[in-house]
C-alpha cells in the first residue's frame, strides 16, 4: 500500500493514476469527506497531514509515503516518525530544484510549500529515502496565459528572454512512482528538469504553433506584472518573490537542462512542445 499526501492535486492525480497502472495498491489523504473525483480503486481516508495526530490510520499496512511539501505545515518530522511507528518503510519527497535559494527567491514557498522541510525530515526520517527536486512545471504556463490567450492573440507578462527548462508534470508523476515502486532511487536527490530551455516568448511561439494563430508576447515592467497578480487574488510575497527570481536568473537560464528524467525512465524526458499538444484545452481550442 502506498500513502499519497496532496492526492487531490494536480500532481497528486497523475501520481495516482500512474500507481494505478503499475497495479499498486493506492491510499489517497484528504483533509475532506467530499467525492474527491478519483478514480475507482483508490482508498480515500481522511486525515491532515500537518496534524499527524490525525495520521495514524492512514498509515496502517503501508509501505511508501509519497510526501507533498504543500500538507504538513510545520510538521513534517513528527508526521514521518508517525508514518514509521505505523510500519512505512519509505518516504519520497516532494522538493524543489531551487531548495538552496534564498527564501525571497522561492516563490512557492509564499503559498504553502515547504520544500527544504520535507528533503530535510525525508533523510533524517531512517526510512529509505528519495527527494524529488523538480524544475517548474509545464502547466504553470496555462495558469500565467491561459486566459489571454483565450482571449486574444497578445500574451502581455514579463522578461520575454527569461529561460527555463520546464518540466511535464507528467514525467515528475512517472519518476515519483518509480521511486515509490522500487528502490532503484533510494537516497538521491533528484534533480529533474525538462529537456530544453526556452524563453517566455519562445514558450508562447510553441503555443502559438500548436494552436495555428498569430500570437504575440509583450513584455511589461515586473511591477505591473506583480500587481495585475495580486489583484487576482494571488499572496503580495508570491508575486514579489517571482519577479525576484525572474529577474536574478535572467542572464543564465535558470536551472540548466539535468538529463535525469532521461536517465530514470530510459526515454527522453517529454517537451513543452509535447505538454502544450496534450492540453491545448487550457489556450481555448476546442
Amino acid at each position: 500500500m502506498i500513502v499519497v499526501t496532496g492526492a487531490t492535486g494536480p500532481l497528486g492525480r497523475l501520481l495516482i493514476a500512474r500507481l494505478l497502472a503499475e497495479g499498486a495498491r493506492v491510499r489517497a489523504v484528504s483533509r475532506s469527506t467530499q467525492p474527491s473525483g478519483l478514480p475507482d480503486g483508490v482508498e480515500l481516508v481522511t486525515g491532515d497531514p500537518s496534524l499527524p495526530g490525525t495520521m495514524p490510520a492512514c498509515f496502517d499496512g503501508a509501505e511508501a509515503l509519497f510526501l507533498h511539501p504543500r500538507t504538513f505545515g510545520d510538521s513534517a518530522g513528527e508526521l514521518l516518525s508517525v508514518a514509521a511507528e505505523q510500519g512505512v518503510r519509505k518516504v519520497v519527497a516532494l522538493s524543489a530544484i531551487n531548495i538552496d535559494d534564498p527564501y525571497e527567491l522561492q516563490p512557492s514557498r509564499w503559498r504553502g510549500d515547504r520544500n527544504k522541510e520535507a528533503e530535510k525530515a525525508a533523510m533524517a526520517s531512517g526510512l529509505t529515502w528519495t527527494s524529488l527536486r523538480a524544475g517548474s512545471f509545464a502547466g504553470n504556463s496555462a495558469l500565467a496565459w491561459g486566459a489571454q490567450i483565450r482571449a486574444g492573440d497578445v500574451v502581455r507578462y514579463v522578461h520575454a528572454r527569461f529561460r527555463e527548462p520546464v518540466l511535464d508534470e507528467r514525467d515528475l508523476a512517472e519518476v515519483a512512482a518509480r521511486a515509490l515502486l522500487t528502490d532503484e532511487l533510494a537516497g538521491r536527490k533528484l534533480q529533474l528538469t525538462g529537456p530544453q530551455s526556452l524563453s517566455h516568448e519562445e514558450m508562447v511561439a510553441v503555443i502559438a504553433a500548436a494552436l495555428g494563430r498569430p500570437l504575440r508576447f509583450e513584455e511589461l515592467p515586473p511591477q505591473a506584472v506583480a500587481a495585475h497578480l495580486v489583484e487576482n487574488g494571488l499572496p503580495e510575497p508570491w508575486a514579489r518573490a517571482l519577479m525576484a527570481r525572474y529577474a536574478h536568473y535572467l542572464e543564465h537560464d535558470q536551472p540548466p537542462v539535468t538529463g535525469e528524467v532521461d536517465k530514470i525512465l530510459g526515454r527522453p524526458a517529454r517537451t513543452y512542445a509535447d505538454w502544450v499538444a496534450d492540453h491545448l484545452a487550457a489556450f481555448g481550442a476546442e
